[in-house]
């Protein structure tokens, strides 16, 4: 159930997360909103009919997210899920990618994950329940483009330390559940924000909204499932992706 559980979300002035917390707080979830951008996260916290707790912190200093933890207990008594939603794209094909842009990738979209896993962890682990929703991409189950390069590998690592994280803490406290969420092209300033620019994801085929994305997010935040893609037939691209080149799934 939804109606009182407590959830903070990464990167939530904007795209995905503020859509995510303007659901959730319809459904009468308790927010702690996350994000760089003082007065976004505001706006948004102030659409979230007074269940939003707004926290300007960096999510790549892992300090920071410790302080982010530290407030949202001392403002909810506990949290129930976590949602790592902070991520950068980038263009740029592999044979030009630089070492700042390999290390810009590992930042934005692992280091915040593994920032805040860890430091929500302890928590989950003395009460003996949590759960971690982390967002990837389809980008991490098949990489293409490749223009996409380092971020393709960044979200391959982030759905391999999600795993790993699973069978790790599930191992002595069954009760702490691990969720991966992978969209597609969903309509944000995903591509403007690129590093290096790139098209905008606004405007490309096969797009999602940010509201469709977040009802499967807030699915599995009711209902929790291991893996989930949030579009119909997703699956399918990717069986037939490593089908056409004679691998298996």
């Amino acid at each position: 159930m939804i109606q009182d559980t407590v959830v903070v979300i990464t990167g939530a002035s904007g795209g995905i997360g503020a859509a995510l917390a303007e659901l959730l707080a319809k459904r009468g979830a308790w927010l702690g909103l996350v994000a760089r951008r003082r007065e976004a996260l505001e706006e948004v916290a102030a659409r979230c009919e007074g269940r939003a707790h707004p926290m300007v912190a960096d999510a790549t200093v892992r300090s920071e997210v410790r302080r982010v933890v530290q407030e949202s207990l001392a403002r909810f008594g506990r949290i129930d899920v976590w949602v790592n939603n902070v991520g950068r794209g980038i263009t740029r094909v592999p044979s030009e990618l630089t070492d700042d842009d390999i290390d810009g990738m590992i930042l934005f979209n692992v280091k915040t994950a593994l920032y805040g896993i860890q430091e929500v962890l302890p928590h989950f682990k003395e009460r003996g329940t949590g759960q971690v929703v982390n967002i990837s991409s389809m980008l991490g189950r098949v990489p293409l483009p490749a223009f996409r390069s380092a971020y393709n590998g960044s979200k391959h690592f982030l759905n391999a330390l999600t795993e790993n994280f699973r069978t790790e803490v599930q191992s002595t406290h069954p009760g702490i559940l691990f969720t991966l969420v992978s969209p597609g092209v969903v309509r944000t300033d995903f591509g403007r924000n690129a590093l290096h620019g790139g098209p905008d994801s606004s405007r490309l085929p096969d797009s999602q909204s940010v509201e469709e994305v977040a009802e499967v997010i807030a699915g599995v935040i009711d209902s929790p499932r291991p893996d989930v893609y949030t579009r119909t037939g997703a699956h399918a691209r990717v069986v037939d992706y490593f089908s056409a080149r004679g691998e298996d799934p």
